[in-house]
């Protein structure tokens, strides 16, 4: 049986859309913008590392990363992502949303611009720095994750709270979209000022000495919107739901909450108590009660966005593979150091802006008209199937007549990953979990994506390799080749819609009618179901 909702919480959830909406979507959007743009700018540089430090005398091709390098050069940030994620997380529902939020975007400055300076020249001391300050990065970032979408959650009305998350998400779009922007105006710049010949026809001299400062440039340029947000994160005042039903402060609640709505608020301190006094409001992560309430809930967020991030991040970070392999880049001895890097990233730009920012901006229009679960589960649907269309005929797509359709169906996999698992995965488990929990739940949610991610990232970077040990990159043993890697990728994309029967719609309900902290411990609470539909069903228990 529901309680009396507290007058604070019921005001959020009710309140229309305001100005303070839109502040609050812009303050922790450009935290996830600088989070994509830091994350996935390495992929832009790495080939042009490669010529750089690992250039070797007389090879028939330019230099490239070794294995080993290249895989940690890669996959670092997102080990410091997943550590981020959980131990910010958790900090979040020990300390308090804001009061961490400020630190996370502190490492994420820091950290950006010492990622482009390097102690000394040679490649050892060059790669061991960037991996170094890379990985704190990650730290930083992975704590972007659970605090953003914790305090987009709890301060959103329950209509538009959907849309507001995601819009949240829907930043990272234009942060790698300003990653390929910038990459290739940097590199445009240095190639008209320091214009140089392709590598087959003087290796040495394709690599302009300059080069060295067009990926620390780009790289050390992801601390500029970090910092240009951090005085408007630290006027936030921190959430209602954590000021009132975790710390327990009613009166600090109201106050910050009438400030915020611009009405005068109740603080409600017995009913406050009464609330935390309850059974139901007291058990921890590792209880049987919690496994009972959101032990299935918990498994549907975390597998579903593991399987999610195993695709999407292998199909991003790799995208200048695929598209040297069917020919939309040229071959790497044709092209100086920095005509490469403008190449990759012009790529990475198109794709960007015709497939990935309006994924995200379909999921913003329409998450709160259809609902997550059915964004969610077709999502998946069409990335599998899209995902098969390009691998089974995959000789097909490589002809030269028929590169641009191998584009376009790659860039409809980025459009239905985006509106799509993308952003649900990242809006739902700030909306199904306690608030004393929140933050962590949605921090091991978005680790686990991490740990996917790290499995695309350094799994597709041995898989795809070619199965004739002649035509594999040098240093890679052997692989499955790009089409079995697709076929592969394929079927993660099944599983993830299969997962996504465990995840419940929270469509137009409150955070605490989800979580069931507005419930009556007295037989008669009802327990969320996994969803066999987009409608969330009860049970007695």
């Amino acid at each position: 049986m529901a309680k009396e909702q507290l007058q604070v919480l019921n005001a959020l959830d009710v309140a229309k859309t305001q100005w303070y909406h839109f502040t609050a979507i812009v303050i922790a959007g450009m935290g996830f913008f600088t989070d994509a743009y830091d994350l996935f700018c390495i992929s832009l540089v790495t080939k042009l590392l490669g010529r750089i430090y690992y250039h070797e005398e007389g090879g028939a091709k330019p230099g490239t990363l070794p294995p080993n390098i290249s895989a940690a050069v890669n996959g670092v940030a997102f080990c410091g992502t997943l550590t981020g994620q959980l131990f910010f997380g958790w900090l979040g529902d020990k300390m308090g949303r804001k009061r961490v939020y400020g630190m996370t975007l502190l490492i994420m400055v820091v950290c950006s611009v010492a990622s482009g300076l390097s102690f000394g020249k040679d490649p050892n001391a060059v790669m061991a720095t960037l991996c170094f300050f890379r990985f704190w990065l990650g730290f930083g970032i992975g704590g972007d994750y659970p605090l953003s979408a914790t305090i987009m959650s709890e301060y959103a009305n329950k209509k538009t709270r959907g849309a507001f998350i995601a819009a949240v998400f829907a930043m990272q779009g234009f942060g790698i979209l300003a990653g390929g922007m910038v990459a290739s105006i940097v590199s445009a710049a240095f190639k008209a000022k320091y214009p140089a010949p392709a590598y087959e026809i003087d290796a040495v001299a394709s690599t302009v000495p300059q080069a060295d400062y067009v990926w620390r440039i780009i790289l050390m340029f992801g601390a500029v919107p970090a910092a240009l947000t951090y005085y408007w994160r630290m006027k936030m005042p921190e959430t209602a739901r954590y000021t009132a039903l975790v710390a327990k402060n009613a009166k600090q609640a109201a106050s910050d909450m009438s400030k915020v709505l611009q009405v005068e608020l109740e603080a409600e301190p017995e009913k406050v108590d009464r609330i935390s006094q309850e059974p139901g409001n007291s058990f921890g992560l590792f209880s049987k009660e919690f496994a009972r309430r959101h032990g299935l809930h918990l498994l549907g967020t975390t597998s579903t966005w593991f399987l999610l991030d195993i695709a999407f991040y292998s199909q991003n970070l790799f995208q200048k593979d695929i598209f040297s392999a069917i020919g939309w880049i040229p071959n790497a001895k044709t092209m100086n150091a920095v005509e490469e890097v403008f190449r990759i990233a012009r790529a990475q730009t198109l794709i960007a802006l015709c497939s990935t920012v309006p994924g995200y901006w379909f999921t913003v229009a329409l998450i709160d008209r259809i609902g997550r679960f059915a964004i969610q589960l077709m999502g998946f649907f069409f990335m599998t199937v899209f995902m098969f269309a390009l691998a089974i005929p995959y000789n097909h797509w490589t002809h030269k007549d028929n590169q641009i359709g191998f584009v376009i169906m790659y860039s409809l996999t980025f459009f239905f990953a985006n509106f799509g698992p993308n952003a649900t995965t990242f809006v739902v488990p700030a909306e199904i979990f306690p608030a004393r929990l929140r933050s962590t739940c949605h921090g091991i949610s978005a680790a686990s994506g991490k740990a996917g991610a790290i499995v695309g990232a350094f799994g597709f970077l041995y898989a795809a390799q070619s199965q004739d040990r002649t035509k594999t990159d040098k240093g890679y043993p052997p692989g499955i080749g790009v089409r079995n890697s697709l076929i592969v990728l394929g079927v993660v994309n099944f599983l993830g819609m299969v997962f996504t029967f465990l995840v419940p719609e929270s469509k137009g309900k409150s955070l605490e009618e989800m979580s069931q902290e507005n419930e009556e411990d007295d037989g008669s609470a009802t327990e969320m179901r996994p969803n066999a539909g987009n409608v969330l069903r009860t049970v007695p228990v």
